[in-house]
């Protein structure tokens, strides 16, 4: 072998395809990394990161997964069957009794800050000393908040709900500790102190990163965090089969938070699943049913009726009974979710601008925790003002008695509950049911349109400071507010005709966060179970769909945005057809690293310190390093962490003359035509028999070792390894292939790198997930173009 043959197979003309001639102001650089290949800059347009990575969804085609499953046979594969089935029981479960926690110690604190306050304000009233409770009320919020930020500071993935995070784990994303447990730790007890708090924020929207979390954690069988390992599941420590666990997760998240398990499942499916077929739905929706009915029993336990199931979910809405809906009704259900749309649009607008006003001047670590503070502190004064402007507001308690709605008496006369401290003074969850049930003529329309307009600005403040904080809830009393505004106009305007405002608040919840999510389905569904009311599904259906339809045409959803302002490289489900245009030859990466079949150890060792790529082509051996033109046919892929853990793990070998014949696989098969497999090339010498099992590649999952922690002495350095047995026989796309056509294939079998070959089986470049996010179409005013986004490094 010349020395030159010891040289990667690098194309080293310098020079990048050029990308697209859509955008003349964009320039190119050719000093690229793979996780920024793509140096275009749009003068004041964002950029997609180059930090975040893709994880590996794709099938493992190798002869090492080949030759396990051979090896275990198909009673392993009914074992394997028989755990999912255990994982997704254990899943639901821990999701159930981490939402039982995360309800009891919201109650109980609540209840102790409610009780000292309402103590306090008791004895100030006749000593004429407000300002007592008024400080107390602010201190204590302020310690809970205070608290619920110091656990952001110490583990900032788990700010906010988390759904972000999770959709773009679940589109194949690989997000930084998303799934760590210290971001299950802080998430949990940094939403119980946020909502004991006071803040405009739920605890729903987190249970769905809890349970994601508690999902990525068990199926794996150790902690990472913990440096623990039970030596248990480790067949599913792959992106693959994690990705369907954590799928369950969220799901049964969404169970516990609603007690609605089909609309568990429907969120999973619409709103992050990159994969999804029946057996899959099935251990998913097995998942939320467990979850729901956990937290059910529990929950009876701790309320002091074993066995009653009443308690499917962290919210009750109570039930609407006769609530039916006239055909003359539609209308104005379409009209309400015209309202919720553009107050949706309103809504993610001013919180896009606070975002980015925080990512600019908002970042110190002091500064952040002193805007949690004034948060808290204003929400509290604000609250304080609308109690004192609305205390004349007193009615009978007897039908809140009846209807089991939580009441505050506050400045009210014994036998009666002041009704706009009903809303402010307890839970967010309590204030929904109480405007869905409360009979008509319990609030005023101008203490509603008040409260629904600071309630609005509070949340839009709230969100997005560093607590753990949830919107599903905030958005749906926002909603219920002007929703029972509009029932009580209506009541206003027909006397003659009963309109019930519980069900305007319901239709008013149900467009509110459609217009700010700008989910259709799964919402539908949840809040149908929620409601218990399958009559009100279709205004439910309408109100959604139009909610949506008006919000997308000024903005994008909530979670859509903030993934953006990450710069995430997120696919959505499917490419416009107007991007036909482009081809392969496009959008590709150009020049690709590749190595050989039977690659020198110092080369591999060099790339792999020079290169931050994650994944590099095999090509034959016969390849010419002279001729661009001959640069290898395609042979496979293989990983960055693959290729470390060779290095790790010493499984050189040796040439000698009487190999260098075998170099490639074809030439091998011809001499066994009968056993074309690579256990009779390891056969003809015995230093090739001690491959690498799957094992020794599972052991360090998920948090592989650096190419730093690889040391090997001279002599190690002049031996070669074998990359054939571990190479995985990966996807190819032809250069002349439209974008649509690749976007498909890299989004539908979830791939993590798309090589890009000529016609002679040659590569020629490398498609990954930052090259197809970079493209966007835009939609303004009836016109549309195509938007090419740089790639920071």
């Amino acid at each position: 072998m010349t020395e030159d043959e010891n040289q990667p197979l690098l194309d080293e003309s310098g020079r990048h395809h050029t990308y697209t001639s859509l955008n003349a102001y964009i320039t190119t650089n050719d000093n690229h990394e793979r996780t920024g290949s793509h140096t275009t800059f749009a003068t004041g347009e964002k950029l997609i990161s180059g930090r975040y990575e893709s994880l590996d969804y794709e099938c493992d085609e190798s002869e090492i997964s080949h030759m396990e499953e051979k090896r275990l046979g198909h009673q392993h594969t009914r074992r394997l069957a028989v755990l999912k089935w255990v994982i997704m029981l254990l899943i639901g479960i821990c999701t159930g009794l981490v939402a039982v926690f995360v309800d009891f110690a919201v109650k109980n604190l609540t209840k102790f800050k409610f009780s000292y306050v309402q103590n306090r304000l008791d004895t100030c009233l006749s000593e004429h000393c407000l300002f007592t409770p008024y400080l107390t009320w602010i201190a204590i919020n302020m310690s809970f908040v205070l608290v619920s930020g110091l656990l952001i500071l110490w583990e900032p993935a788990a700010r906010g709900s988390g759904i972000p995070q999770v959709k773009c784990y679940l589109n194949g994303v690989a997000v930084p500790h998303v799934l760590s447990l210290k971001a299950l730790i802080a998430k949990v007890l940094g939403v119980i102190f946020s909502v004991s708090g006071g803040l405009a924020v739920g605890k729903e929207g987190p249970m769905i990163h809890s349970g994601s979390i508690i999902a990525g954690g068990i199926s794996q069988g150790k902690s990472s965090t913990l440096k623990f390992d039970f030596h248990i599941f480790k067949h599913f420590r792959t992106d693959k089969h994690k990705r369907d666990f954590v799928s369950a997760g969220a799901a049964a998240g969404v169970a516990a938070a609603f007690g609605a398990p089909v609309g568990g499942v429907l969120f999973a499916l619409e709103e992050g699943a990159s994969f999804f077929n029946q057996q899959l739905t099935w251990f998913i929706f097995f998942a939320s049913m467990v979850s729901t009915f956990t937290l059910n029993v529990v929950m009876s336990a701790i309320d002091g009726h074993f066995g009653d199931l009443s308690s499917p979910g962290l919210i009750n809405f109570g039930l609407f009974k006769d609530v039916p809906y006239m055909w003359f009704e539609l209308p104005i259900f379409i009209l309400m979710g015209v309202m919720g749309g553009v107050f949706g649009a309103l809504f993610n607008e001013l919180n896009l601008r606070l975002t980015k006003f925080r990512h600019h001047y908002i970042n110190r670590h002091w500064v952040l925790i002193i805007e949690v503070l004034l948060v808290a502190a204003t929400t509290v004064v604000i609250a304080f003002v609308l109690i004192f402007t609305t205390m004349n507001e007193c009615r009978p308690i007897k039908t809140q008695v009846e209807l089991n709605s939580p009441t505050i008496q506050l400045f009210c006369p014994d036998g009666q509950y002041n009704t706009m401290a009903t809303i402010v003074f307890s839970t967010p969850e309590n204030a929904v049911r109480n405007l869905f049930h409360s009979e008509i003529g319990t609030y005023k329309a101008w203490s509603l349109l008040a409260f629904c307009i600071v309630y609005f600005c509070l949340t839009c403040w709230t969100y997005g400071i560093i607590v753990s904080s949830g919107l599903f809830i905030p958005s749906l009393l926002i909603g219920a507010s002007w929703g029972r505004l509009v029932g009580i106009g209506m009541h206003n305007l027909f006397p003659s005709i009963y309109f019930n405002p519980g069900k305007y608040a319901l239709f008013g919840a149900a467009s509110q966060l459609g217009g700010i999510m700008r989910m259709t389905i799964s919402l539908a569904v949840i809040l149908i179970e929620a409601t218990g009311d399958i009559v009100l599904g279709l205004p439910i259906m309408i109100v959604l769909t139009v909610a949506k339809l008006t919000g997308d045409y000024f903005n994008e959803g909530f979670f859509d945005i903030h993934i953006a302002l990450q710069s995430v490289p997120f696919l959505p489900w499917q490419s416009e057809v107007f991007l036909s245009r482009l081809s392969a030859l496009s959008v590709m990466s150009a020049p690709v690293t590749k190595l050989k079949t039977v690659e020198k150890v110092e080369t591999i060792f060099r790339v792999l310190r020079a290169e931050s790529h994650h994944g590099f082509p095999v090509v034959d051996h016969h390849a010419d390093e002279t001729n661009n033109e001959r640069a290898g046919t395609f042979q496979g892929i293989i990983l960055r962490h693959q290729l470390i853990t060779i290095l790790r793990k010493r499984n050189f070998i040796s040439l000698n003359d009487s190999l260098r014949d075998y170099l490639t696989l074809d030439d091998f098969r011809e001499s066994y035509p009968r056993h074309p497999s690579i256990e009779n090339f390891i056969s003809l010498n015995d230093s090739l028999r001690d491959y690498l099992t799957l094992d020794d590649f599972r052991e360090s999952y998920p948090r592989h070792p650096s190419i730093e922690s690889v040391h090997l002495t001279d002599e190690e350095r002049e031996l070669y390894c074998d990359l054939r047995p571990y190479m995985n026989l990966a996807y190819t796309v032809s250069h002349h292939s439209t974008l649509p056509r690749i976007f498909s294939m890299f989004r539908g079998l979830g791939l993590r790198h798309l090589v890009v070959v000529n016609d002679k089986n040659e590569v020629v470049g490398m498609i990954t997930r930052k090259d197809l996010a970079r493209f966007r179409m835009i939609h303004k005013k009836g016109h549309t173009s195509i938007e090419e986004l740089g790639i920071s490094n």
